[in-house]
């Protein structure tokens, strides 16, 4: 063949390929424009308030709120850092007595959402809850007014519960880093005459550092969007005000600038996030051997078993303890309420309805993303990742505008085409929901689905091209039936996710549709604690499985790492761990 058509064909071919390249970029970017526009409409809101509402803001509601909230950040940062940190380097690098089961039961927490929580608390710790009853029995009091201890209800109060349910997500960060550092460091450091303590503060800390960060801005994001635990314990919060502001005084536009604030604060915590991150950058020899687990004996064993078991006892035997009891007192004074059933089926249905959007969103991402192979795919990903760091309220009101502009356009349409209104198709009905529960969850199958995706070897898409195959049928037959596992876990999670969140469901719900998340919001505002008992030991058993799943496979994952690391040191004549 002559060299100018080679060297047209070729021109040809490039062209084809930049064109379809482009091609598979428009559905992730019609996807991350998807995510974004409830939080252009949020300023959208904001802006038709009248010009005496800020002033209103800044004057009265926000001090308070905002003050109320970075205390809460700052409390609920410092005690889960202080808490998960020493019990993940405990787990990693030590042997006592009940290690591996506190292994996983330290993640347990995470299957409770912070408002249920609250809600068992505000009951085991009333003057007349079992708990001071027990302590005035104890200390021979018989009255409660003689001694009581400090109310629940307050910032400190709030503190602890959310420190509480969110630790996990710091100790699951941590205790990864630290398994995965090499002894060599630690080693060297002890050679040099320095302690094992003061190792561990001098360079096993400071390696897991951008772990820590990473789990803490996950906490700080879980804590910003909290309703049902800072409402209970009455801590005014931004989203608490947001809430009030929107349906107490139906003020939207107020809501929405609010909720502004609260979007500036979750970008803050964002930006330093990734900033801590990049200044931090550690790296240990991938053929180094894990470090060596120390015996602890005596007390020092005793006092390791209890420091990882008191943040289980108080995240998760107490609260289910308690809600366990007073389920089987109801049912067995009353009996299993048909409407309980009714709010479990709609609990399943919006939950449902949201991951199947969520999950089929995910795909079209990272199927762009692998097909494509530009960094603009990657880009769009991360954007279309960004409703998690958007608490449920906020994404709620954003909701609101480009929704209802939607079912005003049907329901015009419709009148003029066949004379009949079909009124709020979606702002009235689950739809809604299931929307915010698709944006504020597709982080999770995005992130399952890239990590399925990495496992796969490229050479299986070109030996299917070689054969003749498209890039859809390449999806079709190879990449979905290998993501099959990757597909399950992220659909379980935004599942049991959907099935928890209580602030979107709280102000995008139909009229006269209960769910189990507002069944317990509305008893526990009630005070009717026992009412709600077996709603919220539902939500929590529903929430066990991907904690259990979570445990599984991250243990499987390290002891496999571990594993394959000693057996190299073995064979360089390391010592390998001990325990």
């Amino acid at each position: 063949m002559p060299p100018h058509i080679i060297s047209r064909n070729r021109r040809l071919a490039s062209a084809f390929g930049r064109r379809r390249g482009a091609l598979l970029l428009v559905a992730p970017a019609l996807v991350a424009g998807f995510v974004l526009l409830p939080i252009l409409a949020l300023g959208i809101i904001a802006a038709r308030g009248s010009g005496d509402l800020w002033p209103h803001l800044i004057a009265y509601v926000l001090p308070d709120a905002v003050s109320q909230t970075l205390i809460l950040l700052a409390g609920v940062g410092l005690l889960s850092f202080f808490v998960a940190v020493p019990c993940a380097f405990l787990v990693a690098t030590c042997e006592f007595p009940g290690r591996r089961l506190l292994d996983w039961a330290l993640l347990l927490p995470l299957a409770l959402p912070g408002y249920i929580v609250a809600y068992s608390y505000l009951d085991l710790l009333h003057p007349l809850g079992p708990v001071q009853g027990v302590l005035r029995f104890a200390l021979g009091i018989a009255s409660p007014r003689d001694f009581r201890l400090p109310d629940v209800r307050s910032v400190g109060g709030c503190i602890f519960v959310l420190s509480c349910v969110l630790y996990p997500y710091v100790y699951l960060s941590a205790r990864a880093s630290f398994l995965m550092q090499s002894a060599a460091a630690l080693d060297v450091a002890r050679s040099l005459g320095a302690s094992r303590t003061r190792a561990a503060l001098r360079i096993a800390l400071p390696m897991a550092r951008p772990a820590i960060v990473a789990g803490l801005t996950l906490v700080l994001l879980e804590v910003l969007g909290d309703i049902g635990a800072s409402e209970f314990l009455g801590v005014r919060t931004l989203t608490v005000s947001i809430y009030a502001t929107w349906v107490n005084r139906s003020n939207l536009p107020g809501a929405a600038q609010i909720a502004l604030v609260m979007l500036a604060l979750v970008l803050v915590l964002v930006a330093a996030e990734r900033l801590a991150r990049r200044r931090a950058r550690y790296t240990t020899a991938a053929a180094g051997r894990p470090p060596a687990r120390v015996c602890l004996r005596g007390g020092k064993a005793a006092g390791a078993t209890l420091l990882c078991a008191l943040p289980v006892l108080l995240g998760f035997v107490a609260p289910v303890w308690h809600l366990a009891t007073a389920a089987a007192q109801r049912l067995e004074f009353s009996g299993l309420s048909p409407a309980l059933l009714l709010e479990a089926r709609n609990s399943a249905l919006l939950a449902g309805g949201g991951t199947l959007v969520a999950i089929a969103l995910g795909l079209v991402v990272t199927v762009g993303q692998r097909l494509s192979a530009r960094p603009a795919a990657s880009v769009l990903a991360r954007i279309a990742s960004l409703g998690y760091a958007v608490p449920g309220t906020v994404l709620a009101i954003g909701l609101l505008t480009p929704l209802a502009g939607f079912d005003n356009w049907v329901d015009a349409a419709a009148r003029e085409t066949f004379g009949v209104s079909t009124g709020l198709l979606i702002s009235g009905s689950g739809g809604a929901l299931v929307i915010a529960y698709a944006i504020r969850f597709l982080a999770i199958p995005i992130g399952g689905l890239e990590a399925g995706f990495t496992r796969m070897s490229p050479h299986l898409d070109m030996a299917a091209r070689s054969l003749g195959a498209t890039g859809a049928s390449a999806v079709r037959r190879i990449h979905l039936p290998l993501l099959r596992p990757a597909l399950a876990t992220a659909a379980l999670m935004v599942f049991v996710d959907g099935m928890k969140e209580l602030p979107a469901t709280l102000l995008l719900r139909p009229l006269g549709v209960e769910t189990l998340a507002t069944h317990i919001y509305g008893e526990a505002a009630r005070g009717t604690y026992e009412d709600g008992a077996l709603a919220a030991l539902l939500v929590v058993l529903v929430g066990l499985v991907p904690v259990v799943i979570l445990a599984r496979i991250s243990g499987a994952a390290f002891g496999a790492t571990q594993s394959s690391s000693a057996r190299r040191g073995e064979a360089q004549g390391a010592p390998t761990a001990v325990g």
